[in-house]
């Protein structure tokens, strides 16, 4: 009898590509890595110290390093191509970095995809929504296959702000940042709810009289005060990118925020963008579309404009 296992593959192993590695395995998603990188000595040394930590993992995990072509026979593929250096020019704009990433994947999909890969996509490159649909486009899978993780971070980020703010554990907090995955994304406080209570509900009551705007700029500029330290950021989106990979090969149906397709809903079109939605066995199942306060739903708007422009500066580029 042959036991199913789960192959996950990772482009780009630097700060983000590798604490996503290191997580597949220490959260049991994945029985094989493969680590994809142009740079050969890295490579070879990320896989050394991941190897050196798989025996204090749940299960035993390989890491291999693979050539784009041998991703073929990867379940979910993670993106995490990127230059961390153009990031700490101090601008806090992640469009910043699409001079090089959009050639970088633009080069690189192909061939993943003439190897025969079939799987799933989970893009984590920057600017996300941009990036996403590019290798949406490029790799011609089918609607679902192909999501990036979007305001998945941003949203632990709100949580974790509103958790500092009023006390409530992260587990009892429903929020949602949406839109892009940049400076233009939005808080929807109409979703918002502490134990299924609603701000709303809770207005008069501390400590939950805060100031939303400060609390939604908290969210937004988390990453630029962990790039003030540290110059990266890698805990908190190798753990969304795990728990994604993670959701998708479980089939667990769970609705969190990610880059995904809208094709109608809030009413747009043409555009990965972040927002709730259904992901399982099927990757992006269903986009959940929450009705949204007016001025919330113009913000979206908004966000989806900003996409759409970005993505055609990154047509531009490629036909450079």
């Amino acid at each position: 009898m042959s036991i199913a296992t789960r192959t996950v593959g990772v482009i780009g192993v630097g700060h983000v590509g590798s604490h996503v590695a290191l997580l597949l395995g220490m959260m049991g998603v994945a029985d094989t890595v493969r680590l994809c990188d142009l740079n050969e000595t890295m490579v070879t040394s990320q896989r050394q110290d991941l190897m050196d930590a798989v025996k204090f993992m749940p299960h035993p995990v390989d890491y291999v390093i693979s050539s784009y072509e041998e991703l073929k026979d990867c379940d979910v593929i993670v993106n995490s191509v990127g230059n961390i250096k153009i990031l700490t020019n101090g601008n806090h704009d992640r469009d910043d970095e699409m001079a090089y990433t959009v050639p970088q994947v633009a080069a690189t999909i192909p061939k993943v995809m003439a190897g025969g890969f079939h799987g799933y996509f989970v893009n984590i490159t920057n600017p996300c929504d941009v990036i996403t649909k590019l290798i949406s486009d490029l790799s011609g899978l089918p609607k679902g296959q192909v999501l990036g993780t979007g305001t998945g971070l941003d949203t632990s980020r709100l949580v974790s702000a509103l958790a500092q703010q009023t006390g409530v554990a992260h587990q009892s907090i429903m929020a949602f940042m949406m839109g892009e995955h940049g400076n233009s994304q939005m808080t929807p406080w109409s979703l918002v709810r502490f134990g299924g209570k609603s701000l709303d509900e809770l207005k008069g009551q501390a400590p939950f009289d805060f100031d939303t705007e400060e609390v939604k700029n908290r969210a937004i500029e988390g990453g630029w005060v962990t790039m003030q330290g540290k110059q990266c950021t890698e805990f908190g989106i190798g753990a969304t990118a795990a728990t994604i990979v993670g959701t998708i090969l479980r089939g667990k149906n769970e609705i969190m925020p990610v880059s995904a397709p809208l094709d109608g809903e809030y009413g747009e079109h043409d555009v990965f963008v972040g927002c709730p939605a259904v992901i399982g066995a099927g990757g992006m199942e269903k986009v959940v579309e929450y009705k949204l306060a007016a001025n919330e739903l113009a913000d979206f708007k908004k966000c989806c404009q900003t996409i759409r422009d970005n993505y055609a500066r990154a047509c531009k580029l490629i036909e450079k």
